[in-house]
Protein backbone atom coordinates (compact mmCIF):
# COMPACT_ATOMS: atom_id res chain seq x y z
CA UNK A 1 0.00 0.00 0.00
CA UNK A 2 1.37 3.47 -0.83
CA UNK A 3 -1.39 6.39 -1.26
CA UNK A 4 -1.39 8.29 1.75
CA UNK A 5 -5.00 9.29 3.39
CA UNK A 6 -6.37 11.41 5.89
CA UNK A 7 -7.99 9.97 7.99
CA UNK A 8 -10.94 11.91 10.12
CA UNK A 9 -12.35 11.27 13.52
CA UNK A 10 -15.54 12.65 14.64
CA UNK A 11 -15.75 11.78 18.42
CA UNK A 12 -11.66 11.86 18.46
CA UNK A 13 -11.23 12.53 22.10
CA UNK A 14 -13.91 9.92 22.67
CA UNK A 15 -13.10 6.73 24.88
CA UNK A 16 -13.24 4.39 21.62
CA UNK A 17 -11.39 6.65 19.84
CA UNK A 18 -8.49 7.02 22.68
CA UNK A 19 -8.58 3.29 23.70
CA UNK A 20 -9.42 1.58 20.23
CA UNK A 21 -9.29 4.06 17.10
CA UNK A 22 -6.03 5.73 18.01
CA UNK A 23 -3.69 2.91 18.63
CA UNK A 24 -5.05 0.38 16.18
CA UNK A 25 -4.57 3.25 13.41
CA UNK A 26 -0.71 3.85 14.36
CA UNK A 27 -0.32 -0.13 14.27
CA UNK A 28 -1.64 -0.02 10.60
CA UNK A 29 0.04 2.99 9.46
CA UNK A 30 3.42 1.60 10.74
CA UNK A 31 2.16 -2.20 9.27
CA UNK A 32 1.09 -0.76 5.79
CA UNK A 33 4.07 1.79 5.60
CA UNK A 34 1.66 4.26 4.65
CA UNK A 35 4.18 7.06 3.33
CA UNK A 36 1.58 10.31 4.16
CA UNK A 37 -1.03 10.23 6.38
CA UNK A 38 -2.82 12.76 8.12
CA UNK A 39 -5.08 12.43 11.28
CA UNK A 40 -7.76 15.55 11.44
CA UNK A 41 -9.85 15.14 15.08
CA UNK A 42 -13.41 16.68 14.97
CA UNK A 43 -15.07 17.36 18.29
CA UNK A 44 -18.16 19.46 19.64
CA UNK A 45 -15.37 21.38 22.45
CA UNK A 46 -12.49 23.79 21.63
CA UNK A 47 -8.97 21.72 21.63
CA UNK A 48 -5.85 23.32 20.31
CA UNK A 49 -3.54 21.39 17.58
CA UNK A 50 -1.17 20.46 20.19
CA UNK A 51 -3.59 19.19 22.91
CA UNK A 52 -5.05 17.12 20.56
CA UNK A 53 -1.24 15.89 19.66
CA UNK A 54 -0.63 15.55 23.18
CA UNK A 55 -3.55 13.38 23.42
CA UNK A 56 -2.95 11.05 20.70
CA UNK A 57 0.93 10.80 22.27
CA UNK A 58 -0.23 9.18 25.62
CA UNK A 59 -2.97 7.13 24.02
CA UNK A 60 -0.58 5.01 22.25
CA UNK A 61 1.50 5.11 25.25
CA UNK A 62 -0.64 3.92 27.44
CA UNK A 63 -1.55 1.00 25.00
CA UNK A 64 2.28 -0.10 25.32
CA UNK A 65 3.00 1.00 21.50
CA UNK A 66 6.28 0.64 20.54
CA UNK A 67 8.46 4.05 20.26
CA UNK A 68 9.37 3.73 16.31
CA UNK A 69 5.46 3.20 16.03
CA UNK A 70 4.55 6.28 17.93
CA UNK A 71 7.04 8.27 16.23
CA UNK A 72 6.05 7.58 12.74
CA UNK A 73 3.01 7.79 13.50
CA UNK A 74 3.50 11.29 14.99
CA UNK A 75 5.26 12.24 12.08
CA UNK A 76 2.80 12.95 9.94
CA UNK A 77 0.22 15.81 10.39
CA UNK A 78 -2.11 16.21 13.34
CA UNK A 79 -4.67 18.71 13.29
CA UNK A 80 -8.15 19.24 15.56
CA UNK A 81 -11.37 21.45 14.47
CA UNK A 82 -14.31 22.04 16.69
CA UNK A 83 -17.47 21.88 14.64
CA UNK A 84 -21.01 23.23 16.10
CA UNK A 85 -22.88 24.53 12.61
CA UNK A 86 -22.91 24.03 8.89
CA UNK A 87 -20.27 27.09 9.06
CA UNK A 88 -17.85 25.62 10.90
CA UNK A 89 -18.18 22.11 8.91
CA UNK A 90 -16.98 24.16 5.90
CA UNK A 91 -14.47 25.52 7.44
CA UNK A 92 -13.39 21.78 8.65
CA UNK A 93 -13.91 20.83 4.54
CA UNK A 94 -11.49 24.35 3.36
CA UNK A 95 -9.03 22.44 6.69
CA UNK A 96 -9.12 19.44 5.64
CA UNK A 97 -8.28 20.15 1.70
CA UNK A 98 -5.44 22.78 2.97
CA UNK A 99 -4.14 19.83 4.74
CA UNK A 100 -3.86 18.16 1.89
CA UNK A 101 -2.52 20.72 -0.42
CA UNK A 102 0.16 21.03 1.81
CA UNK A 103 1.34 17.63 2.38
CA UNK A 104 1.00 16.79 -1.15
CA UNK A 105 -1.97 13.87 0.00
CA UNK A 106 -3.89 12.34 -2.67
CA UNK A 107 -7.53 13.58 -1.37
CA UNK A 108 -8.29 9.91 -0.01
CA UNK A 109 -10.32 10.48 3.03
CA UNK A 110 -11.58 7.92 5.64
CA UNK A 111 -14.57 9.78 7.73
CA UNK A 112 -14.67 7.51 11.19
CA UNK A 113 -18.28 8.85 12.80
CA UNK A 114 -17.68 7.51 16.68
CA UNK A 115 -19.87 9.36 18.06
CA UNK A 116 -23.72 8.57 19.91
CA UNK A 117 -26.15 7.65 17.36
CA UNK A 118 -28.23 10.80 18.63
CA UNK A 119 -25.35 12.67 16.37
CA UNK A 120 -25.63 11.18 13.55
CA UNK A 121 -28.09 12.96 11.53
CA UNK A 122 -26.57 15.80 12.39
CA UNK A 123 -22.63 15.28 11.54
CA UNK A 124 -23.84 12.92 8.32
CA UNK A 125 -25.25 16.81 7.23
CA UNK A 126 -22.39 18.65 8.49
CA UNK A 127 -20.08 16.57 6.40
CA UNK A 128 -22.48 17.20 3.09
CA UNK A 129 -22.68 20.65 3.62
CA UNK A 130 -19.05 21.17 4.06
CA UNK A 131 -18.04 19.01 1.24
CA UNK A 132 -16.05 16.09 2.92
CA UNK A 133 -17.49 13.96 0.92
CA UNK A 134 -16.13 14.77 -2.36
CA UNK A 135 -12.43 14.91 -3.24
CA UNK A 136 -10.26 14.21 -6.04
CA UNK A 137 -9.58 10.70 -4.71
CA UNK A 138 -11.93 8.25 -2.71
CA UNK A 139 -13.70 9.14 0.53
CA UNK A 140 -14.63 6.53 2.69
CA UNK A 141 -17.39 6.81 5.33
CA UNK A 142 -17.40 4.24 8.60
CA UNK A 143 -20.24 4.37 10.97
CA UNK A 144 -19.98 2.63 14.41
CA UNK A 145 -22.71 0.27 15.92
CA UNK A 146 -25.90 0.09 16.29
CA UNK A 147 -26.83 1.12 13.45
CA UNK A 148 -30.35 2.14 14.12
CA UNK A 149 -32.48 1.64 17.19
CA UNK A 150 -34.80 -0.53 15.18
CA UNK A 151 -36.01 -1.40 12.04
CA UNK A 152 -37.60 2.52 11.65
CA UNK A 153 -34.87 4.38 12.29
CA UNK A 154 -32.36 2.07 10.76
CA UNK A 155 -33.92 2.84 7.51
CA UNK A 156 -34.08 6.50 8.29
CA UNK A 157 -30.27 6.05 8.80
CA UNK A 158 -29.45 4.29 5.47
CA UNK A 159 -31.53 6.84 3.69
CA UNK A 160 -29.58 9.83 5.11
CA UNK A 161 -26.66 8.04 4.57
CA UNK A 162 -27.16 7.21 0.91
CA UNK A 163 -28.02 10.62 0.36
CA UNK A 164 -24.28 11.82 0.32
CA UNK A 165 -22.67 8.28 -0.21
CA UNK A 166 -23.13 5.62 -2.56
CA UNK A 167 -23.25 1.58 -0.56
CA UNK A 168 -19.87 1.10 -2.19
CA UNK A 169 -18.05 4.05 0.26
CA UNK A 170 -19.79 3.04 3.60
CA UNK A 171 -18.20 0.77 5.89
CA UNK A 172 -20.53 -0.27 9.40
CA UNK A 173 -17.87 -1.41 11.70
CA UNK A 174 -18.94 -4.32 14.14
CA UNK A 175 -15.68 -5.20 15.71
CA UNK A 176 -16.68 -8.60 16.23
CA UNK A 177 -16.22 -9.26 12.49
CA UNK A 178 -12.49 -8.17 12.37
CA UNK A 179 -11.78 -10.96 15.28
CA UNK A 180 -9.81 -13.62 14.05
CA UNK A 181 -11.86 -16.32 15.37
CA UNK A 182 -14.52 -14.78 13.55
CA UNK A 183 -12.80 -14.37 10.05
CA UNK A 184 -11.66 -18.00 10.57
CA UNK A 185 -15.36 -19.24 10.50
CA UNK A 186 -15.30 -18.79 6.59
CA UNK A 187 -11.85 -20.82 6.51
CA UNK A 188 -13.11 -23.67 8.67
CA UNK A 189 -16.16 -24.09 6.66
CA UNK A 190 -15.41 -24.13 3.34
CA UNK A 191 -11.56 -24.96 3.21
CA UNK A 192 -12.14 -27.94 4.80
CA UNK A 193 -14.63 -30.69 3.37
CA UNK A 194 -14.85 -33.03 6.38
CA UNK A 195 -17.09 -29.95 8.13
CA UNK A 196 -18.67 -28.90 4.89
CA UNK A 197 -19.72 -31.85 3.86
CA UNK A 198 -22.05 -32.34 7.28
CA UNK A 199 -22.84 -28.61 7.86
CA UNK A 200 -26.86 -29.05 7.31
CA UNK A 201 -29.91 -30.51 8.94
CA UNK A 202 -29.13 -34.11 7.67
CA UNK A 203 -26.27 -34.08 10.25
CA UNK A 204 -26.57 -31.39 12.82
CA UNK A 205 -29.30 -31.64 14.97
CA UNK A 206 -28.67 -28.39 16.75
CA UNK A 207 -26.04 -25.22 16.23
CA UNK A 208 -25.93 -22.82 19.76
CA UNK A 209 -24.00 -19.66 19.85
CA UNK A 210 -23.60 -17.83 23.02
CA UNK A 211 -22.02 -14.69 24.08
CA UNK A 212 -21.84 -14.00 27.80
CA UNK A 213 -20.39 -11.21 29.75
CA UNK A 214 -19.42 -11.34 33.66
CA UNK A 215 -19.25 -8.01 34.27
CA UNK A 216 -22.53 -5.64 34.89
CA UNK A 217 -23.10 -2.59 32.70
CA UNK A 218 -20.41 -0.35 35.08
CA UNK A 219 -20.16 3.08 33.37
CA UNK A 220 -22.07 2.80 30.33
CA UNK A 221 -25.37 2.15 32.45
CA UNK A 222 -27.07 5.01 30.86
CA UNK A 223 -26.51 3.98 27.53
CA UNK A 224 -27.15 0.53 28.16
CA UNK A 225 -30.56 1.24 29.66
CA UNK A 226 -31.90 2.69 26.29
CA UNK A 227 -30.47 -0.48 24.24
CA UNK A 228 -30.30 -3.70 26.39
CA UNK A 229 -29.40 -7.55 25.21
CA UNK A 230 -31.47 -7.50 22.07
CA UNK A 231 -30.51 -4.35 20.63
CA UNK A 232 -26.91 -4.20 22.58
CA UNK A 233 -25.67 -7.88 21.58
CA UNK A 234 -28.66 -10.12 19.81
CA UNK A 235 -29.36 -7.78 16.54
CA UNK A 236 -25.70 -7.48 15.75
CA UNK A 237 -22.65 -9.67 17.46
CA UNK A 238 -24.40 -13.06 17.68
CA UNK A 239 -26.47 -12.30 14.07
CA UNK A 240 -23.43 -11.92 12.50
CA UNK A 241 -22.07 -14.90 14.04
CA UNK A 242 -24.96 -16.82 12.66
CA UNK A 243 -25.15 -15.77 9.12
CA UNK A 244 -21.45 -17.09 8.84
CA UNK A 245 -22.33 -19.82 10.38
CA UNK A 246 -24.98 -20.82 8.41
CA UNK A 247 -24.75 -19.03 4.94
CA UNK A 248 -24.49 -21.24 1.25
CA UNK A 249 -20.66 -21.35 -0.29
CA UNK A 250 -20.43 -17.91 -1.88
CA UNK A 251 -19.43 -17.60 -5.54
CA UNK A 252 -16.52 -16.14 -4.49
CA UNK A 253 -14.56 -15.01 -2.04
CA UNK A 254 -15.23 -11.48 -2.62
CA UNK A 255 -17.30 -9.14 -0.48
CA UNK A 256 -20.60 -8.72 -2.59
CA UNK A 257 -21.09 -12.60 -3.18
CA UNK A 258 -20.01 -13.06 0.94
CA UNK A 259 -22.64 -10.45 2.27
CA UNK A 260 -24.89 -11.98 -0.34
CA UNK A 261 -25.15 -14.88 1.33
CA UNK A 262 -25.96 -13.61 4.63
CA UNK A 263 -28.25 -11.65 3.88
CA UNK A 264 -29.71 -15.01 2.20
CA UNK A 265 -29.68 -16.36 5.56
CA UNK A 266 -31.74 -13.47 7.62
CA UNK A 267 -34.44 -13.71 4.54
CA UNK A 268 -35.23 -16.96 5.05
CA UNK A 269 -35.20 -17.01 8.93
CA UNK A 270 -38.40 -17.24 10.67
CA UNK A 271 -40.65 -14.80 12.52
CA UNK A 272 -40.02 -15.29 16.13
CA UNK A 273 -42.71 -15.95 18.40
CA UNK A 274 -42.92 -14.65 21.60
CA UNK A 275 -42.71 -18.42 22.83
CA UNK A 276 -39.23 -18.74 21.48
CA UNK A 277 -37.57 -15.97 23.49
CA UNK A 278 -36.73 -15.47 27.19
CA UNK A 279 -35.80 -12.00 28.13
CA UNK A 280 -34.15 -11.00 31.55
CA UNK A 281 -32.67 -8.75 34.00
CA UNK A 282 -30.04 -9.69 36.86
CA UNK A 283 -30.56 -9.16 40.20
CA UNK A 284 -28.58 -9.42 43.49
CA UNK A 285 -25.83 -12.01 43.43
CA UNK A 286 -26.68 -15.07 45.56
CA UNK A 287 -24.38 -14.15 47.96
CA UNK A 288 -26.36 -11.08 48.41
CA UNK A 289 -22.88 -8.81 48.39
CA UNK A 290 -23.48 -7.09 45.11
CA UNK A 291 -26.39 -4.99 43.25
CA UNK A 292 -29.11 -6.04 40.70
CA UNK A 293 -29.71 -4.09 37.50
CA UNK A 294 -31.82 -2.22 39.23
CA UNK A 295 -29.73 -0.99 41.70
CA UNK A 296 -26.87 0.07 39.02
CA UNK A 297 -26.16 4.33 39.05
CA UNK A 298 -27.89 5.31 35.74
CA UNK A 299 -30.44 2.71 35.51
CA UNK A 300 -34.00 4.12 35.67
CA UNK A 301 -35.85 2.78 38.61
CA UNK A 302 -38.60 1.01 36.71
CA UNK A 303 -36.44 -0.23 33.89
CA UNK A 304 -37.77 -2.35 31.75
CA UNK A 305 -34.41 -3.05 29.90
CA UNK A 306 -33.29 -7.08 29.49
CA UNK A 307 -29.63 -7.75 30.16
CA UNK A 308 -30.38 -11.44 29.18
CA UNK A 309 -31.68 -13.07 25.73
CA UNK A 310 -31.79 -16.73 25.34
CA UNK A 311 -33.74 -17.06 21.35
CA UNK A 312 -34.62 -20.16 19.51
CA UNK A 313 -34.82 -19.51 16.02
CA UNK A 314 -35.31 -21.36 12.69
CA UNK A 315 -34.04 -20.85 9.30
CA UNK A 316 -36.17 -22.57 6.73
CA UNK A 317 -34.23 -23.20 3.67
CA UNK A 318 -33.06 -26.33 2.09
CA UNK A 319 -29.61 -26.48 4.64
CA UNK A 320 -31.09 -25.83 7.94
CA UNK A 321 -35.42 -26.92 7.92
CA UNK A 322 -35.32 -27.67 11.39
CA UNK A 323 -32.46 -26.95 12.72
CA UNK A 324 -33.28 -24.86 15.84
CA UNK A 325 -30.71 -22.08 16.90
CA UNK A 326 -30.09 -21.15 20.01
CA UNK A 327 -28.98 -17.80 20.66
CA UNK A 328 -27.99 -16.34 24.27
CA UNK A 329 -26.40 -13.03 25.58
CA UNK A 330 -26.42 -11.37 28.87
CA UNK A 331 -24.37 -9.41 31.40
CA UNK A 332 -23.38 -10.58 34.89
CA UNK A 333 -23.13 -14.50 33.58
CA UNK A 334 -21.01 -16.42 35.66
CA UNK A 335 -18.00 -16.37 33.06
CA UNK A 336 -17.01 -14.21 30.02
CA UNK A 337 -17.53 -16.67 27.18
CA UNK A 338 -18.10 -16.32 23.38
CA UNK A 339 -18.47 -19.90 21.97
CA UNK A 340 -20.77 -21.46 19.05
CA UNK A 341 -21.52 -25.10 19.68
CA UNK A 342 -22.72 -27.46 16.70
CA UNK A 343 -24.44 -30.83 17.79
CA UNK A 344 -24.30 -33.55 15.34
CA UNK A 345 -26.99 -36.08 14.72
CA UNK A 346 -26.38 -39.64 17.25
CA UNK A 347 -26.05 -42.68 15.31
CA UNK A 348 -28.87 -44.23 13.30
CA UNK A 349 -28.69 -47.78 15.45
CA UNK A 350 -26.74 -47.85 19.01
CA UNK A 351 -24.52 -50.96 18.35
CA UNK A 352 -21.89 -50.49 21.69
CA UNK A 353 -24.87 -51.44 24.27
CA UNK A 354 -23.00 -51.20 27.83
CA UNK A 355 -24.69 -52.77 31.17
CA UNK A 356 -28.13 -52.87 28.61
CA UNK A 357 -27.69 -49.26 28.48
CA UNK A 358 -26.83 -47.24 25.23
CA UNK A 359 -23.90 -44.45 25.62
CA UNK A 360 -26.26 -41.88 23.77
CA UNK A 361 -22.93 -39.38 22.89
CA UNK A 362 -22.84 -37.09 20.16
CA UNK A 363 -20.37 -35.72 18.14
CA UNK A 364 -20.14 -32.10 19.20
CA UNK A 365 -17.63 -28.97 17.88
CA UNK A 366 -17.22 -26.30 19.70
CA UNK A 367 -15.79 -22.92 18.16
CA UNK A 368 -14.35 -20.26 21.42
CA UNK A 369 -14.27 -17.28 19.85
CA UNK A 370 -12.68 -15.74 23.16
CA UNK A 371 -11.26 -15.62 25.61
CA UNK A 372 -9.41 -18.94 24.77
CA UNK A 373 -9.47 -18.97 20.92
CA UNK A 374 -9.73 -22.04 19.31
CA UNK A 375 -11.51 -25.51 18.87
CA UNK A 376 -12.73 -28.78 20.32
CA UNK A 377 -14.78 -31.83 18.45
CA UNK A 378 -16.13 -34.52 21.07
CA UNK A 379 -15.61 -37.75 19.82
CA UNK A 380 -16.34 -41.43 21.24
CA UNK A 381 -13.55 -44.23 21.74
CA UNK A 382 -13.15 -47.18 23.40
CA UNK A 383 -12.03 -47.51 27.12
CA UNK A 384 -9.00 -49.46 27.06
CA UNK A 385 -9.10 -52.81 29.08
CA UNK A 386 -13.17 -52.85 28.82
CA UNK A 387 -15.39 -54.65 27.01
CA UNK A 388 -16.54 -51.94 24.62
CA UNK A 389 -17.31 -48.96 27.64
CA UNK A 390 -17.20 -46.01 25.47
CA UNK A 391 -15.90 -43.11 27.04
CA UNK A 392 -15.72 -39.24 25.01
CA UNK A 393 -12.51 -37.36 24.23
CA UNK A 394 -11.51 -33.71 23.08
CA UNK A 395 -9.81 -33.28 19.82
CA UNK A 396 -8.75 -29.87 20.76
CA UNK A 397 -6.42 -26.56 19.15
CA UNK A 398 -5.40 -23.73 20.92
CA UNK A 399 -5.07 -20.99 18.13
CA UNK A 400 -2.45 -19.27 20.73
CA UNK A 401 0.24 -22.54 20.72
CA UNK A 402 -0.15 -23.10 16.83
CA UNK A 403 -0.73 -20.05 14.93
CA UNK A 404 0.95 -16.29 15.42
CA UNK A 405 -0.14 -13.54 17.16
CA UNK A 406 -3.03 -11.85 15.81
CA UNK A 407 -3.30 -8.45 15.42
CA UNK A 408 -6.17 -6.21 16.89
CA UNK A 409 -9.94 -6.30 15.22
CA UNK A 410 -9.84 -2.72 14.86
CA UNK A 411 -6.15 -3.14 12.96
CA UNK A 412 -7.87 -5.17 10.84
CA UNK A 413 -11.02 -3.22 10.21
CA UNK A 414 -9.13 -0.08 9.60
CA UNK A 415 -7.11 -1.77 7.20
CA UNK A 416 -9.45 -3.31 5.28
CA UNK A 417 -11.13 0.40 5.06
CA UNK A 418 -7.85 1.85 3.40
CA UNK A 419 -7.93 -1.07 0.99
CA UNK A 420 -11.23 -0.37 0.47
CA UNK A 421 -12.41 -4.07 1.20
CA UNK A 422 -16.36 -4.22 2.39
CA UNK A 423 -16.61 -7.94 3.12
CA UNK A 424 -16.09 -7.87 6.73
CA UNK A 425 -18.49 -4.53 7.08
CA UNK A 426 -22.30 -5.13 7.05
CA UNK A 427 -24.28 -3.65 3.85
CA UNK A 428 -27.34 -1.70 4.20
CA UNK A 429 -30.01 -4.51 3.16
CA UNK A 430 -28.64 -6.70 5.99
CA UNK A 431 -29.15 -4.05 8.83
CA UNK A 432 -32.54 -3.85 7.82
CA UNK A 433 -33.37 -7.70 7.70
CA UNK A 434 -32.10 -8.00 11.15
CA UNK A 435 -34.07 -5.69 12.45
CA UNK A 436 -37.26 -6.96 10.59
CA UNK A 437 -36.26 -10.27 12.62
CA UNK A 438 -35.90 -9.17 16.11
CA UNK A 439 -38.25 -6.06 16.09
CA UNK A 440 -41.18 -7.73 17.80
CA UNK A 441 -38.95 -8.21 20.83
CA UNK A 442 -37.56 -4.95 21.47
CA UNK A 443 -40.79 -3.54 23.58
CA UNK A 444 -41.35 -6.63 25.35
CA UNK A 445 -41.31 -5.73 29.32
CA UNK A 446 -42.45 -9.23 30.59
CA UNK A 447 -39.01 -9.74 32.16
CA UNK A 448 -37.34 -12.75 34.35
CA UNK A 449 -34.78 -12.45 36.73
CA UNK A 450 -31.63 -14.19 37.35
CA UNK A 451 -29.00 -13.79 40.34
CA UNK A 452 -25.95 -11.85 39.02
CA UNK A 453 -22.63 -14.59 38.60
CA UNK A 454 -25.06 -17.34 37.05
CA UNK A 455 -26.10 -18.55 33.80
CA UNK A 456 -29.82 -16.90 33.07
CA UNK A 457 -33.28 -17.30 34.44
CA UNK A 458 -34.02 -20.93 35.71
CA UNK A 459 -36.55 -21.88 33.20
CA UNK A 460 -34.02 -20.72 30.07
CA UNK A 461 -33.94 -24.48 29.10
CA UNK A 462 -37.67 -24.73 28.00
CA UNK A 463 -36.28 -23.31 24.93
CA UNK A 464 -34.01 -26.27 24.22
CA UNK A 465 -36.15 -28.81 22.16
CA UNK A 466 -33.41 -31.22 21.57
CA UNK A 467 -31.16 -33.67 23.42
CA UNK A 468 -29.72 -33.22 25.96
CA UNK A 469 -32.19 -30.57 27.08
CA UNK A 470 -30.48 -27.99 28.29
CA UNK A 471 -27.42 -25.18 27.21
CA UNK A 472 -24.42 -26.00 27.18
CA UNK A 473 -22.00 -25.05 29.58
CA UNK A 474 -20.03 -21.63 30.00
Amino acid sequence: MSEGVSFVIFGATGHLSRTKLLPALANVITACNIPIHALIGVGSRHRSDKEFRELVRSSLIEASLGTACIDRFLGGTIAYRSVSDEAAYRELGDAIRDVESRQSLPSNRVLYLAVPPSQLDKTIGGIASGGLNQSNGWTRLVVEKPFGTDLATAERSNQLIHGGFSEDDVYRIDHYLGKETVRNLLVFRFANALFEQTWNRNHVESIEITVAESAGVGDRAGYYDESGAVRDMVQNHLTQIMTLIAMEPPVGMDAAAIRSEKVKVLKAARSIDRSDAILARYGAPLSDSGDGYLDEKGVAPRSATPTFAAIRLFIDNWRWQGVPFYLRSGKQMSKRATKIVVRYRRPPVCLFHTSGNCPGHQNVLTLNLQPDEGFELLIDVKQPANDMEIAQIPLAVSYDEVLAAAPSAYETLLADVIEGDQTLFVRSDEVEASWRLFDPLLDETDLATYPAGTDGPSDVNRLITTHPGSWSNL
